[in-house]
Parts: C-alpha cells; sequence; structure tokens
C-alpha cells in the first residue's frame, strides 16, 4: 500500500503538484488515519470487541479556501483498501433528509437511527468536503446522525472553511446544536492547514476570465481552465432553497460551471442566487447573452446573481456576447446596468477575490 507522503511526492515529481508546507504538514494527520485502517483487527474475545476494534478518531480539517484541503483529502480517499466515500456534506446532507421524509411517510416515527445504519453498513470511511451547516434542518439531526455513525465505527474525515466552534455561527436555536460540536471535537482531530496560499486564485491569477464572443474558442478555453480546477472530476449539485430544488449541472469542490439559462432563465430569486454564492468559491458562468427589453426578466436576475456573488467574492468565469458595458446598452434598466458592467469588470481583476 502506498501512504499519502508518497503519492502526494510523486504527484509533485510529475509536475501535478507544487509543493506546498501547509499541505505537506497536514499529510501525516491522513496518513495516520489510513495506517490505523490498514492494521489488523485486535484478537480479543467478548461481546464488544468489534466495536473497539473499530475506534479510529477521524480529521477535522479546516482552512481558508483555495488551500489545498480537499486536495490531500481526496489523496487519503484514494490510498484506503476499505470501503470509502467522498461526497460533498451539502449534498450527503440532502440525501439524508430525503431518506429521512421517505421512511417517516413509511410510518417509521424515528429514522435517524435506521438511516445511519445504512451509511454505516456501506461505508467504513466518510470524506466530507466543505462541512457547513446553514440549513435548520441540518442541524437538528447531525447530532444523533452522527453520533449513531460514530457508534457504528465509521471514521469520518472532513474539510471545512470554518472551525468547529464556527459552525451553524449565529444560527436559529444554535444552543440545541452545541452537543455536535462538542461530539465532533471528541471523535476527530481538529487541524488547522493554514496557509496564506490560494492555490485556486493562484491558477486564475493572471489568466483571462472574461471571454466574448461566447463562440467555440471561448469554450476551448473555459474547458481548459475548468479542467485544471477540479481535475476532470464532477457532479451534480442540488441546492434546496426556500423548499424548491435549485441545480447546479457540474460542480466540483467549490467549483461550479452553468450556462446563463441555468441561472438566469429560470424564475429564481435573490434566496437563490445567495445559496450559490454560499456554495461556489468559483462559478464558471457561460453564453451570457446580449440584454434588453427583450429579455428583461433575464437581465434583471443577472444583476442579482452578480451581485451576490459580488457580495461574497465568488471569482467568476464567464463567456458572453458582448464585454460587460455593451451587454445591456438600450431599453429599461440599461442605466441602472451601469453599476453591474463596473462590478464585471471589476470581478476581472487578478486578485479581486482576495481584496
Amino acid at each position: 500500500m502506498t501512504s499519502v507522503q508518497d503519492t502526494y511526492n510523486s504527484r509533485v515529481a510529475a509536475g501535478e503538484l507544487k509543493p506546498d508546507t501547509a499541505q505537506i504538514a497536514a499529510l501525516p494527520q491522513f496518513e495516520r488515519i489510513r495506517t490505523e485502517l490498514a492494521a489488523p483487527a485486535p484478537r480479543k474475545k467478548g461481546l464488544f470487541r468489534k466495536a473497539e476494534a473499530q475506534r479510529i478518531k477521524g480529521l477535522y480539517l479546516w482552512g481558508g479556501v483555495g488551500r489545498g484541503k480537499s486536495m490531500v483529502m481526496d489523496l487519503f480517499v484514494d490510498s484506503l483498501t476499505v470501503p470509502a466515500r467522498r461526497v460533498h456534506f451539502h449534498a450527503f446532507m440532502q440525501e439524508i433528509q430525503s431518506e429521512i421524509h421517505r421512511l417517516r411517510s413509511q410510518g417509521i416515527e424515528d429514522p435517524i437511527k435506521p438511516v445511519a445504519k445504512s451509511v454505516s453498513d456501506a461505508v467504513r470511511v466518510l470524506a466530507f468536503d466543505e462541512m457547513q451547516i446553514t440549513d435548520i434542518a441540518d442541524a437538528m439531526i447531525v447530532g444523533r446522525l452522527f453520533e449513531h455513525l460514530f457508534e457504528a465505527g465509521c471514521v469520518v474525515v472532513t474539510t471545512s472553511n470554518r472551525v468547529p466552534d464556527d459552525l451553524y455561527k449565529d444560527g436559529l436555536n444554535r444552543q440545541l446544536f452545541l452537543p455536535f460540536i462538542a461530539l465532533l471535537k471528541d471523535q476527530m482531530s481538529v487541524y488547522e492547514m493554514a496557509s496564506d496560499t490560494d492555490h485556486r486564485q493562484d491558477r486564475l491569477s493572471g489568466a483571462q476570465v472574461f471571454f466574448t464572443p461566447a463562440d467555440a474558442v471561448a469554450r476551448q478555453e473555459i474547458d481548459r481552465l475548468w479542467n485544471e480546477l477540479t481535475h476532470g472530476t464532477e457532479e451534480k449539485m442540488t441546492l434546496h432553497v426556500q423548499g424548491r430544488d435549485l441545480v447546479l449541472p457540474r460542480f466540483h469542490n467549490g467549483v461550479a460551471r452553468c450556462s446563463f439559462f441555468d441561472l438566469c432563465g429560470a424564475m429564481l430569486g435573490p434566496a437563490d442566487y445567495l445559496a450559490v454564492a454560499e456554495a461556489a468559491r468559483v462559478l464558471v458562468l457561460e453564453d451570457i447573452p446580449r440584454l434588453s427589453r427583450q429579455n428583461f426578466n433575464e437581465a434583471k436576475r443577472f444583476v442579482t446573481l452578480i451581485d451576490a456573488l459580488y457580495e461574497a467574492r465568488v471569482r467568476l468565469i464567464a463567456s458572453a456576447a458582448a464585454q460587460p458595458e455593451m451587454l445591456y446598452v438600450e431599453g429599461t434598466g440599461s442605466f441602472e446596468f451601469e453599476r453591474t458592467a463596473s462590478r464585471l469588470r471589476e470581478m476581472q481583476s487578478a486578485d479581486w477575490a482576495r481584496t
């Protein structure tokens, strides 16, 4: 079996990664878990032998965006020989909520335990990307859910942009959530990946991020950036917003890719765009058309979307029919669009999202 450090070194030697001291310092945290998982189970007699053999402390890896947390976690998952699942935390909780709803519809009053059992029966390791709690429904069930997972011997590894004590910060009824934070700190080692380097931004630093016209050449360049940011891995991301499902068709490690029609052609509003800005640290938005009175509603949604991205400091990569100042030159709202054009121009600067 190859250690996480050896895998990292081989990626560096192949030119796929640049060595990073913060990433290298975090690797022993993963190697500890990999080694414990690979060790033979102790031969003990007694009723509780299985439970004792399965108790391995997980890892809560936190730090700023773009530091490479998800990448090193992926190296860890790839090194495992036990059943493991790597999933975005938001997507996992959506699955859990759906399964709880299904079981309740069948008359099961307390479905959390069987839901947790179905998860723990399938995997030995759960690797979550971007743990964050913003939904009250998630906040009310994660404590009992994770308690059952830990009792069943699941090893949980997660990345997050927040220290555990800041999860669900200022959330409704947060006092009911605090035992979950204590559980995480008890069952997982908390480690900060402290670095001043934002690798995601570095990949885009100096790169063209606004392409016009939105033609085959633009798509080719956006494909290249997308592959650099995602390493060719993607999935759908479904956001639950005020009882509705908002689908980001292509998503990986905080990078989302959508068309203008996906986000502005549908009847979406500020809450939807705030959810997008929260889920994605980089948004690739393709095929922005010229805007006018003929597509006034789409133009209004686009303005709202850009405002949400701007305020959340989300990096934008876009293809459009024209440069920002020429996208909306006539019709109701064209004057107000000047602010949006200015923001689009500002968001193209190499260090914009760092400010």
